[in-house]
């Protein structure tokens, strides 16, 4: 699983960072991918990363700001002449769907695959299961309705214990694989043999926490709790919380704290403000630093790789 940042910058693109855009690629053997906000020319990033827009399964936008969103009504538009047809999902706050149908309607937009859009209330909720994934979100403190995203995978048996296998009499194939994904196996003498009974412990899910626009508060804790990566605005520098705060944002300092109330493994930082150039992400690194271990600068591009843990 990677996470791949297509903009990082806030309220207007610059020299430095484009707007907001976040993709998440999913683990192999999937080939596709989910987009988290689509800033303007979001479609243009892509170019520069490894992802196939035909591939997009799903959008999240966190708000209806124009940084974080300005950039849909082209990408939504290319995918059909990139080969998209399969349906594609789109959640974000109400009056997301209004935005689309205004502008394709203005525009004589036709796209030749199913979009689907979830308006969702301003509550925490769970919005997205299957057999791979959770998704919950819930509301951010910000100048409009924000969300903020938690995506949990599930659990995976680990290693197969092969010996352990040809000595229950089971041949390698198709046996093989069901047990790999999970589900049980019946042996022509009737013995039923579990995951669990030959498998090496198992493969923690990953949590990936990706945060809209916020000033400080409890959603943004309780949806980062235990993540493995929290993608958390840092619009200003330590020191500039007042400011932060007057139109909803937060500063590394805060960002820190909130990966360490959470409990996190790691905190990307992002939404940086104009003001700051790329040679001052280092000094923006230390602030947070100072309060939390792992954190990065997220810059244009640059790419966060999620592992998987074993546990025995």
């Amino acid at each position: 699983m990677k996470m791949w940042f297509l903009g990082t910058g806030a309220g207007r693109p610059n020299k430095h960072r484009n707007v907001t855009a976040i993709a998440l690629q999913l683990p192999e053997p999937d080939t596709g991918w989910w987009l988290f906000d689509c800033g303007e020319a979001t479609q243009h990033q892509l170019m520069h990363v490894p992802l196939k827009l035909s591939k997009l399964e799903k959008i999240f936008i966190t708000h209806l700001h124009g940084d974080h969103l300005y950039g849909l009504p082209g990408l939504l538009s290319s995918r059909s002449f990139d080969g998209g047809v399969t349906p594609l999902t789109m959640y974000g706050p109400t009056g997301l769907k209004a935005y689309i149908d205004t502008v394709f309607s203005l525009t004589a937009t036709a796209l030749d695959y199913e979009l689907v859009i979830h308006e969702l209330e301003e509550e925490q909720a769970s919005i997205y299961t299957d057999a791979r994934f959770r998704v919950e979100a819930g509301p951010l403190v910000h100048r409009v309705p924000c969300l903020g995203y938690r995506v949990e995978e599930r659990d995976m048996p680990g290693p197969l214990m092969a010996d352990k296998l040809r000595g229950l009499g089971v041949k390698s194939g198709p046996l093989f694989g069901k047990l790999k994904s999970g589900q049980p196996i019946t042996l022509e003498d009737g013995t039923i043999i579990t995951p669990a009974d030959v498998t090496d412990g198992v493969l923690r899910g990953r949590i990936v926490t990706v945060l809209g626009d916020t000033s400080p508060c409890e959603m943004a804790d309780t949806l980062g709790r235990h993540a493995d990566l929290i993608v958390h605005e840092a619009t200003f520098a330590a020191g500039l919380e007042e400011k932060a705060h007057e139109f909803g944002h937060c500063t590394t300092i805060e960002a820190a704290q909130t990966a360490l109330r959470a409990g996190a493994k790691k905190v990307a930082l992002t939404h940086f403000s104009g003001r700051y150039s790329n040679e001052d992400l280092g000094k923006l690194v230390d602030e947070a630093a100072a309060v939390f271990p792992d954190v990065i600068a997220a810059t244009d591009f640059g790419v966060v790789e999620i592992a998987r843990i074993h546990e025995r």
